[in-house]
């Protein structure tokens, strides 16, 4: 069924939901397609295709490939039916209906079923998502606006048997690697093709060779019509988190400790793993999928650190909250009601700051300083709470971390983590090894390095292969070893050292109970104004309309709406992994035009989570897909720049073109009927 919108009225900040959309374009919803709630696909023909970006696939490509066939590298294109690949544990999600259920939420709170604190959310959810999932037969999920001023039920078809179609080689996908990365213009082919498969009866089934691609009269047509600067468009999708309704406090809390503490680290252990990727392709086929994800969120909350200082991002919730105040001021009642939320929420991230700057060190360098620290954890607690039904899991779950990693980068990953460690955090929030260890070596981490991962059995391959052995008698092995130096490091001092040492500081209320106070009473001042507030994203359906646009970034830079294949060939680099082209697709890229349109822009607001969300046009047809968004538009978590926010979408003709003259696919070519 293709579908059609009326005239669009443009509302370019703000993701709204899909309950406040026209009847036109709620049809259009039910051709999206959510990727377990992490990103979002379009189904584009009758027969269950759906179409994402190659980033949102980009770990099942990568958990699929090995030495042998390595779709990361060179790509996936099945030939039939028969040769689509399932993907172990994904699932997707289609919107079919969704509910206010304020009032229902309400009763529970007013009856005392559900008391508030930092379970309620929790305890709501379980109780709402089983009486509506009993009600209806559909997935049941429940969502809140305005931190609990509004609560929601969204229904929804859920499918487990998903396989893939196609995907390009990943230097396709994400051609221009880091140095591209939240940049315009870009130069990425960036999609995937996956298919939704049910049984015979049309049901939603797990896997089964028995099964048939899903039938269904939703989904979308793409357009080779193009578009121009001014073009209207519509994004549909499931954007993950905003926080717009963000204190100033917070935002000086997040410039001033996480961010700084966050890329510091994040940045030095992206330059380890990307020397030994470089050096060894076992190492960048083991990493690919984990190096992928830390650089992201590393270009991230760079661009957030500097976005947020760059636009005044603390200084617009400022002035938001000098209104606040006077229009608390207006009405001595509000007053009383609601105090002084901006102020009380400052004096509470003021006092937290020393005792999260300590937990931010101990989570980066510790907690996520090496991918050994889970087996030290999982296996230092079964120990204590021996299980033999555990057993199992522990063994399968321990072997991934081990063939996910090379002890060469993750040895050198715990050096670098030890002494940022220790440099930091006081000996107050220490454990009795630990300080023991510091003792001993004081700032010779090279020798307290060795020390403890040299002497472990988790870094001895023997000894490795002896634990994973299902024949071995796993608990006589850690019982004779319980003074393994590594093992213990780890589980020295647990998180809950760190998290009392921040609730001590901060009191009561907590910050989470200020911060819901604090977005209530916004709420009801923006309605007051008659403002129609629009809520954060929080992995539900939105809706968000705008137009295409270029940008000019900073003075004296103007930047084009669209990039083109004369640009692409004018970044490859031979020298360069992330810049060279592969051989055959540069050879088919030469012989296109070089005025072909290959990524464009747009003033659509979105945020992580909106990857693959389609880029429609008027008629509610394809003409992109969106995949990532520009580094000035990166203060948006918490404050939308009209100006400078752009979304960056892949044309989807230069998609088409790729699996006409490049992949030659030409089964599903003409599948969506090109």
């Amino acid at each position: 069924m293709i579908f059609a919108f009326a005239a669009i009225s443009f509302a370019d900040e703000g993701m709204w939901r899909y309950s406040e959309q026209n009847k036109r374009t709620q049809a259009l919803c039910k051709s999206i397609v959510s990727i377990d709630f992490m990103g979002t696909g379009s189904l584009i023909s009758p027969d269950g295709l759906v179409i994402t970006n190659h980033h949102v696939a980009y770990s099942d490509v990568a958990a699929m490939s090995d030495k042998k066939q390595n779709y990361l590298e060179d790509g996936f294109w099945a030939a039939t039916l028969g040769d689509e690949i399932p993907i172990r544990g994904r699932s997707v999600q289609i919107l079919r209906e969704s509910h206010d259920v304020t009032a229902e939420v309400q009763q529970l709170l007013d009856a005392g079923t559900v008391k508030p604190g930092l379970m309620m959310m929790r305890r709501l959810s379980g109780i709402m998502e089983k009486r509506w999932k009993e009600k209806t037969g559909y997935e049941a999920v429940l969502s809140s606006d305005w931190k609990g001023s509004k609560y929601y039920i969204d229904l929804y078809n859920e499918y487990k048997d998903i396989r893939l179609v196609g995907a390009p080689p990943s230097r396709l996908g994400a051609f221009g690697g880091d140095e591209d990365n939240w940049e315009w213009p870009q130069h990425k082919c960036d999609f995937a093709l996956l298919r939704i498969y049910v049984a015979k009866d049309g049901s939603a089934a797990t896997y089964s060779p028995e099964n048939v691609p899903l039938h269904t009269d939703n989904y979308l047509k793409i357009s080779t019509k193009g578009y121009r600067e001014g073009s209207k468009t519509t994004i549909i999708g499931f954007p993950g988190h905003t926080d717009r309704y963000a204190s100033s406090a917070k935002v000086d809390y997040m410039t001033s400790v996480q961010l700084p503490i966050q890329t510091g680290i994040r940045g030095a252990q992206m330059d380890i793993i990307k020397k030994w990727m470089d050096r060894d392709p076992e190492v960048r086929l083991k990493y690919s999928n984990f190096f992928f994800g830390l650089s992201n969120a590393q270009e991230l909350y760079l661009g957030e650190l500097q976005c947020y200082k760059r636009f005044g991002a603390a200084e617009a919730k400022r002035e938001a909250e000098a209104e606040l105040s006077a229009w608390l001021d207006e009405d001595p009642a509000r007053r009383a009601e609601w105090g002084d939320p901006a102020g009380q929420l400052r004096k509470s991230y003021e006092a937290v700051a020393e005792p999260q700057r300590n937990f931010q060190y101990f989570r980066e360098c510790i907690i996520r300083g090496t991918q050994l620290e889970p087996v030290a954890t999982r296996t230092f607690i079964l120990l204590g709470r021996y299980s033999p039904d555990k057993v199992p899991g522990v063994r399968k779950s321990t072997q991934r971390n081990y063939e996910q990693t090379d002890l060469r980068v993750e040895r050198e990953l715990f050096r670098m983590g030890l002494e940022t460690f220790y440099e930091h955090v006081p000996d107050g929030l220490l454990g009795p090894w630990q300080k023991e260890v510091k003792e001993k070596w004081g700032r010779n981490y090279d020798g307290m390095c060795a020390a403890l991962w040299d002497e472990s059995w988790m870094t001895d391959p023997a000894q490795i292969a002896v634990f994973l052995d299902p024949g071995s008698d796993m608990k006589s092995f850690l019982e004779a070893r319980t003074d393994d130096p590594l093992v213990r490091f780890f589980n020295d001092v647990r998180v809950s050292r760190y998290n009392e040492a921040i609730s001590a500081a901060q009191g009561s209320p907590d910050i989470n109970a200020l911060a819901k106070d604090y977005t209530h009473a916004m709420y009801a001042m923006q309605l007051d104004k008659k403002r129609n507030p629009y809520p954060d994203a929080n992995s539900t359906l939105r809706v968000n309309h705008g137009r295409v646009r270029g940008l000019s970034p900073r003075d004296a830079v103007h930047c084009d709406y669209y990039s083109t294949v004369a640009g692409l060939l004018e970044k490859h680099d031979p020298d360069s992994y992330d810049f060279c082209l592969p051989a055959s697709w540069k050879a088919a890229l030469e012989k296109a035009s070089p005025k072909m349109k290959v990524n464009f822009i747009t003033d659509n607001d979105s945020t992580g989570g909106n990857s693959g969300s389609p880029v429609l046009n008027s008629r509610g047809e394809i003409i992109g897909l969106l995949f990532d968004g520009n580094k000035e538009s990166l203060a948006s978590e918490v404050l939308f720049t009209p100006e400078y926010n752009r979304s960056v979408n892949v044309d989807i003709r230069f998609v088409v073109w790729t699996l006409k003259e490049y992949a030659h696919f030409d089964r599903i070519v003409n599948e969506i009927g090109l």
